[in-house]
């Protein structure tokens, strides 16, 4: 729900899913040994030279140009400067003066309503080395360790104006701008890579604060709800809000006090010697434009139009590009109705059920095209499709292998009738309730059916043939 006399504005830091960092040529694999993929350039030893990795360029003008921003024909690298360990140079290159693209919009939807967030900017920088403090938080940790593995992977950072207005609001904003990201192809949320936010809220006009490092759209929300509240609860006790940045503790779910907020002079910025002038002609941007794949909305309207599907299931599937793929493919051989429902409602249910994606479950367009031939053949319940699927997602087990080994095919007429006359026989009581008209007695009978046959008879068919065993 929005809430009125809040501001929020978003500067979110995107890791690139390169091979290299930005300017140099060490593996941008966060997973090795630390410190192992460091050199002269990204540790910031004197007169070590920088060059900038092109297809950081290319990926933050996909960006820019999916994001409708207007892309700078020229732009520098900044020095930001400031003093911490991670990063040993005391400074961080950015992009200050001249971003790679400005002015875009990203629409999202709340409760039914559009929006329209617009992005202020879009630049390049490069991350600080990792820190972990070991033993407690920033300020009461036994030691501090650095791995400088990320020391110069390469970054683009999103950054809006305030439009945002609730944190539900906000956290629909990052959900949309990852699936934008994975849809390009410069992010991938199944590795170690990550997009964080430093978050910029005031309420009722009240001065500015900055929480930093907020991990994932989840996070956002929970950061934002608490920061919120905690400003409300100041201005109640007539308490002066401060000007300044803030830390938030996912385990604890509150934000700190870290230091007054810094002003950008306090940065220093100067523009970085060591890069030259970095220029996309129109050329480089065509050429960028081209290959860009189908994004989330052309998909989402495409999905309603081309298959008739409802804009809840259409919505369901286009969140996940690997599975909107795998959909449109099957779809050329299965019932895409069947299919688009089963993908989109049984499967993401047991996929969120068990934390997954479903880029994690094995031979997972093999085993659909599966389950759903055999529905589309009424050769399995639903309710047994549902108990394969469960095993396939959890235990890694072909859904062939499921269904043979526990006998999950629906029973022959012979074995159907039989547990019919079985549950009809055993349960004299439940039958003449039946017969007088009790309400539910025909669904325990159902249920008796059901139980014997392990899920092997649809509940549809077993009511219509208890109903004619009883009458007769």
């Amino acid at each position: 729900m929005e809430d009125k006399g809040v501001m929020i504005g978003l500067e979110t830091h995107i890791q690139l899913d390169t091979e290299s960092k930005l300017f140099c040529g060490c593996s941008a694999d966060l997973s090795d040994e630390p410190n192992k993929n460091t050199c002269e350039v990204c540790l910031g030893m004197p007169g070590a030279k920088p060059r900038t990795n092109k297809k950081v360029l290319e990926y933050a003008l996909k960006a820019c140009l999916a994001l409708d921003c207007s892309i700078n024909s020229e732009m520098r690298f900044s020095r930001k400067t400031y003093f911490y360990p991670d990063m040993s140079k005391n400074f961080q290159i950015t992009q200050h003066e001249t971003p790679v693209g400005e002015n875009g919009v990203l629409k999202t939807k709340l409760g039914g309503e559009d929006r329209e967030v617009r992005i202020k900017r879009i630049h390049m920088e490069e991350d600080p080395a990792k820190i972990n403090h070991v033993g407690g938080g920033i300020s009461s940790s036994n030691y501090t360790l650095l791995d400088y593995n990320r020391a110069g992977i390469p970054l683009i950072e999103v950054v809006t104006k305030p439009d945002l207005k609730s944190p539900k609001e906000a956290r629909n904003f990052l959900q949309k701008l990852t699936r934008i990201m994975e849809y390009l192809g410069i992010y991938d949320p199944s590795s170690d890579l990550s997009i964080k936010s430093d978050a910029n809220i005031s309420i009722e006009g009240g001065e500015r604060v900055e929480v930093k490092n907020i991990t994932g759209t989840k996070g956002i929300e929970k950061a934002l709800n608490y920061e919120i509240m905690r400003q409300k609860n100041l201005k109640k006790r007539g308490r002066e809000i401060k000007r300044e940045t803030r830390a938030y503790s996912a385990a604890q779910e509150i934000t700190t006090s870290m230091r007054q907020k810094e002003s950008e002079a306090g940065y220093g910025y100067i523009v970085e010697p060591d890069l030259t002038l970095l220029r996309a002609d129109k050329s480089l941007v065509s050429e960028v434009e081209q290959s860009i794949p189908e994004l989330p909305d052309k998909k989402f309207e495409r999905f309603v139009k081309e298959y008739g599907l409802s804009e809840e299931v259409a919505e369901s599937l286009i969140t996940d590009k690997v599975l909107a793929e795998d959909f449109e493919e099957l779809a050329e051989t299965h019932d895409h109705n069947i299919l688009a429902n089963w993908m989109s409602k049984e499967l993401k249910k047991t996929l969120n059920y068990n934390e997954k994606t479903y880029s994690e479950i094995c031979g997972g367009k093999e085993n659909v095209s599966y389950l759903v031939k055999l529905l589309e053949k009424d050769s399995i319940t639903d309710l047994n499709a549902e108990k394969a699927l469960r095993k396939v997602v959890e235990e890694g087990i072909s859904a062939e292998k499921v269904v043979e080994e526990e006998d999950l095919l629906k029973s022959s007429s012979d074995e159907v009738d039989g547990f019919i006359s079985e549950a009809v026989s055993e349960n004299p009581g439940a039958v003449e309730d039946v017969l007088s008209g009790k309400d539910g007695a025909i669904n325990f009978l159902v249920g008796q059916v059901m139980k014997k046959s392990k899920g092997k008879v649809d509940p549809k068919k077993a009511r219509e043939l208890l109903e004619k065993e009883i009458k007769e």
